[in-house]
Order: structure tokens, then C-alpha cells, then sequence
């Protein structure tokens, strides 16, 4: 419930969509001075310009817990200087720098340096293990990577050789040590840089954001945005997240993923407003400390976060944030990554005075498309409704589950209640551009003008959405797209294993959890020892967050005739779900006829 004194940022939904045009919205930005747009400029060097450059766009709360702030005059200089470092090491617009950073000043400096100095950011997740950080900046051409030593020397050594295209490794913390071999200090490099750069002329179709999200086939995919994309990230913080100048914002999203850079860092800083970030991990009494420390207003978090928040019993008695925390600024709260449980909405209520309110996008929409908002009540379960300027509706499916395209062209479901996929009419500014070297998967992202998400939702009469599931295989663990293919590779890079099935069971607090079925080659023999090897085998070269927690072997994996592992058999095994359809099933002897296996439409 918002306090009495402020009303939300858009009272009247109806009136809003109505209204609204991106054309329009348009004014919102400043515009660079000579024409076209820079996310970085609507970020920093607007509120220069319009006089609030000594307003706190930072507070920056160290592992240790004391807190540090940044004007955005002082994000202007740090970003300055590391756009100026680009230009000395002769980085050239249009090429690729990856960050494999958690949430420390260095990462906004480099953010907002790259992208006001026209160059392409990446971000990565420092949990990823080796393997997915040397896949991604393989497929990104990363020419630059800013990192600190430890990570540098656990995920990028071991693969450096292997990155032919990688020319520096900048660390932000040298020590008093020799550096590794092949790297700078960042530190030396921005102190030596001048501290006034000029925002390159970028325009919106200028390429200025590479986000890698998985596929069930092949490598991940790396979805590119352009400079365009602020107009939605300003839009949509506003409408789904009610923030306004003033505001003091925690999104304790991962600055390596789409959600920790769309509303981490972009969508609140065009707005004027105050972001909280913390370096430390979660617990539970932490985060509850910095909700009342900081007088956080708005509150961004997930539902994997929140059933943690839930179950916690620190010190064998139950948190009751109420009681024992002043919660009294906050009047926001808004979840994001997954689907938002009843339960997760009514604890809000219980612990927080306020209910939780569900967002709906993907990497690929680049902004919030579906949300509940702050001037409705929470309907428990939905997922809200479309933001103005976006129009969404449910197309019908086959038995594939994804939408029927008949010479082109679909059927909207029109029925409440109608089950079928989610797709979205293309158009919005912050809508991905592409997949990098892949354009035939792009185009399969589309129909007949509309974006199929490869979501299955239902709409209820009153045109608020209810998610379903995925139509496709990828994972959905603790927010974190997970594919299998991914997986399944790492799994028969060990000698041990013949082949390997991946798919996600529930689990109530991560909404679901990696379980690899294995199949060893005849040489090994199934057993604990073996399973703990595996287990290891693919954390070492994954990561905590991609790799499976569970692994079961499995002598004769089900298979289609063309070979592919029937990971839709094994999830319906492991559920105790219907087979359905197992005409495909290859039923004896290895298949010799692969001509019918065909690429995921994703």
C-alpha cells in the first residue's frame, strides 16, 4: 500500500494506455546536443546539465557494511576517465567490453564509460565458471574485460589462451603484487586519464548492449540492444516500478544479467533517482538492515529471494521484519526472474505491510512488458497487465505448445482463459535488434508481426495475464536462465559419460533446480564416488550457478528417432507426468536416419 502523501507515477491505467505513444515518450530524453541518443548521457550528463549533478546517484555498501556514496558528478569523472582509458588502448567504437564485476563502483564507471564512449558493454556473471565465461566472450569478440584479480585468476587464466580475440584484461584491484601476466592495473590506467570526455554521437539504432541468455540448443544466445532501448528503461521504471526523482532504489538483481542492468543501473539513473547497492551476499538480516538503513522507497528483488526471506529463522527465531526493522519509506515492492507464488504476495502483506507486485520480460524484450501497478491491488498469481505502449496478447498453439503459424499468419485466442503463448506486437524501443551471428534464430522469433516469447500464459476478461510455463526446455533456477544444451555439453566433456539428459525439477525456494540424467560409457560403472565426480567435474567448469545439483544415472535415455535426448519424457518420468505423445520415440538400436532432426526454433 502507497503512503497517503505520494500518489503513484501513473494513477489510472486505462487512461495511461489510452494516452500513451512511444513517439511521444520520446521527449522524456534529452537527446546528445547534435542530434541522436547515448544511454549514458540520459544517465549522467542530463543531470549536469539540468543542475543536480551533487545528487547522491550511489550508495555503495561494502561486504563489511560501511556505506559509501556517488554524486553523479562523481560517476561523470569515473566514467569519463574510463572512456578516455578506452581511447588510449585504441578500443574502437562498435567493439565489445565484457565486465566480470559484482556490485562495486568500478562497475558503473565502466558501464557508463563504455557506453558513453560508443563501445559495445557485455556484462557477465561472476559466478559463472570458466567454460560459460570463455563461450560467451569467445562468441563476443570481447576485445576489452575489466574483472578484479581473484576472478581473473579462477574464471579467465585457465581459458585466456583460448580467447584469441581478448587484446586487455584490466584488473580493478592491482594489490601491491606483480600483476598477472597480459593484464593492467585499472586503477593507474583512470588515474592517468583525463576526467572531461565528450558523449560520442551515438544514434538509436547504434549497437550499445550484448545480453547472453540460454537456448535449449546450441551456444547461448546473445541478444543485442541499441542506444534506443533507454527511452523503455525510463518508461518502464517510471510506470512498473513507480520510481520518480527522489526516490532511494534497491534492485538486488546481478549487475551480470539484463535485470541488474536495465534497472541496476540504466532506468534509475535516467531518472534522477538514489540506487542502493550491496556487495554483500545474501542473508537474511543484512538485507532487512539495509531496507531500514538506507530508507529504501522501492524495493526490486526475486521470488527465489523472497521464499528465502520467508523460510529464514536466524538464530533459531523467526524474522519479523516489522518488528524489528523501520520499514516506514518503503511503499514499493516488485518482483522479477520467475513467476511470483500467492505465498510470496501475502508474506509482503504480513512482514512488509505491502504486497509483492509480479513484472513480466525477457532478455530479448529488454524492458518490463507485463506488470502489476502500483495504483491496483494485487491479484495473487498474475503477472499483471501490459505497460502502455505495449500490446501483448495469447496466439494458439499445436501440440508443441508454441503458437500455429499458417502461411504466415496466427490466431489470437480470444476466449478468457484460453491457454497459449505469449507474444507481443513488435515496435517497443527497447526490443532486442538480434542475435549475434545468428539471424535465421532471430527471424524464428517472429510471426506476423508479433514477438513469440515462448511463454504459455492464459489471460483472464479483465486482460491481466497468468503464466503457465515454458513451452521450450530452459530452466528457470533462482531467476537465472539455465540451458540444457549448456550443461549436457560440459557433462560429456568428462570420459566418463556417454551421453546426458538436463531438465529442472520444482524445488519450492529456487523454483527449480538442474538435474542431469547420465549415461556412462561401458567402461565405467555407476556409483556414489562417481556421481560426486560428476557432481564436482561440472561445477568446476559451469559454476555454482549452472551446474546440476543432482545427478542420476540413467542406462538407456529416452530418445527420438533422430537421436535427440526426450528431455520432455524425462521431466514427465521424474514428475510422475503423462508420456504424451511418443510417436518420435526411438524404440530400439541407435538411429541411422538423422535427416528429421531440426534446429530449436529458438
Amino acid at each position: 500500500m502507497m503512503s497517503p502523501s505520494v500518489s503513484p507515477v501513473m494513477p489510472d491505467y486505462d487512461s495511461a494506455r489510452a494516452t500513451f505513444n512511444w513517439q511521444q515518450a520520446r521527449a522524456r530524453l534529452a537527446g546528445l546536443p547534435g542530434g541522436g541518443v547515448n544511454i549514458g548521457y540520459e544517465a549522467i550528463d542530463r543531470h549536469l546539465l539540468e543542475g543536480i549533478g551533487e545528487h547522491v546517484a550511489l550508495r555503495c555498501i561494502s561486504r563489511e557494511g560501511t556505506t559509501t556514496t556517488l554524486t553523479f558528478a562523481q560517476l561523470a569523472d569515473l566514467s569519463s576517465r574510463f572512456a578516455n582509458t578506452l581511447d588510449a588502448l585504441d578500443v574502437a567504437r562498435g567493439e565489445s567490453v565484457f565486465t566480470l564485476l559484482g556490485r562495486c563502483p568500478e562497475l558503473y564507471a565502466t558501464v557508463l564509460g563504455t557506453l558513453r564512449a560508443g563501445r559495445v558493454l557485455c556484462p557477465l556473471f561472476t559466478a559463472f565458471g570458466p567454460e560459460p565465461v570463455r563461450l560467451r566472450m569467445d562468441l563476443g569478440e570481447a576485445r576489452v574485460l575489466v574483472t578484479t584479480r581473484a576472478l581473473y585468476d579462477k574464471k579467465v587464466a585457465p581459458v585466456r589462451a583460448r580467447l584469441p580475440d581478448l587484446r586487455q584484461v584490466l584488473i580493478t584491484d592491482p594489490g601491491d603484487g606483480p600483476l598477472p601476466v597480459g593484464t593492467s592495473s585499472l586503477p593507474e590506467l583512470m588515474a592517468a586519464a583525463p576526467c572531461d570526455f565528450t558523449v560520442a554521437a551515438t544514434d538509436t539504432a547504434d549497437l550499445a548492449l550484448l545480453h547472453f541468455t540460454s537456448g535449449t540448443t546450441g551456444s547461448p544466445k546473445g541478444a543485442m540492444h541499441n542506444h534506443g532501448a533507454v527511452l523503455a528503461h525510463q518508461v518502464t521504471a517510471a510506470y512498473a516500478l513507480d520510481l520518480r526523482e527522489g526516490d532511494v532504489f534497491w534492485c538486488t538483481a546481478d549487475p551480470g544479467w539484463v535485470t541488474g542492468m536495465s534497472y541496476g543501473i540504466i532506468g534509475p539513473l535516467t531518472l534522477g533517482v538514489t540506487t542502493v547497492v550491496d556487495a554483500g551476499d545474501f542473508e537474511p538480516r543484512r538485507w532487512f538492515t539495509v531496507l531500514a538503513r538506507e530508507r529504501v522507497t522501492v524495493w526490486y528483488t526475486a521470488p527465489t529471494a523472497l521464499r528465502m526471506l520467508m523460510r529464514s529463522t536466524p538464530g533459531g527465531d523467526a524474522v519479523t521484519p516489522r518488528e524489528e526493522y523501520d520499514l516506514s519509506a518503503l511503499r514499493f515492492v516488485a518482483s522479477v526472474g520467475e513467476p511470483l507464488n500467492p505465498e510470496a504476495v501475502r508474506w509482503g502483506e504480513e512482514a512488509l505491510g505491502l504486497p509483492v507486485h509480479d513484472t513480466w520480460w525477457q532478455t530479448e524484450t529488454g524492458a518490463i512488458m507485463i506488470a502489476g501497478f502500483a495504483a491496483d491491488p494485487v491479484r495473487p498469481g498474475s503477472m499483471g497487465r501490459p505497460l502502455p505502449g505495449v500490446e501483448a496478447a495469447v496466439l494458439e498453439c499445436g501440440n508443441d505448445d508454441r503458437a500455429t503459424v499458417t502461411n504466415g499468419h496466427v490466431r489470437i485466442a480470444e476466449a478468457p482463459g484460453a491457454r497459449g503463448e505469449l507474444a507481443l506486437r513488435v515496435g517497443w524501443p527497447s526490443m532486442f535488434c538480434g542475435y549475434l551471428h545468428d539471424r535465421r534464430r532471430y527471424e524464428a522469433c517472429f510471426a506476423d508481426g508479433w514477438y513469440l516469447t515462448g511463454d504459455l500464459v492464459t489471460r483472464d476478461a479483465d486482460g491481466w495475464y497468468w503464466f503457465v510455463g515454458r513451452s521450450d526446455d530452459v530452466i528457470k533456477s533462482a531467476g537465472h536462465l539455465i540451458g540444457p544444451f549448456e550443461v549436457e555439453s560440459a557433462l560429456m566433456e568428462h570420459p566418463a559419460v556417454a551421453e546426458a539428459g538436463v531438465i529442472g525439477r520444482p524445488d519450492a525456494v529456487a523454483g527449480a533446480v538442474v538435474k542431469a540424467f547420465v549415461s556412462l560409457r561401458a567402461e565405467y560403472t555407476a556409483g556414489e564416488e562417481l556421481r560426486r565426480e560428476l557432481l564436482a567435474f561440472a561445477r568446476k567448469r559451469l559454476g555454482s550457478a549452472v551446474a546440476p545439483r543432482e545427478i542420476e544415472f540413467e542406462p538407456d535415455l529416452p530418445r527420438t528417432r533422430s537421436g535427440k535426448v526426450m528431455r520432455r519424457l524425462l521431466r514427465a518420468r521424474e514428475l510422475g507426468l503423462p508420456a504424451g505423445d511418443l510417436s518420435s520415440l526411438q524404440t530400439s538400436g541407435n538411429a541411422s536416419d538423422r535427416s528429421g532432426e531440426s534446429e530449436d526454433r529458438r
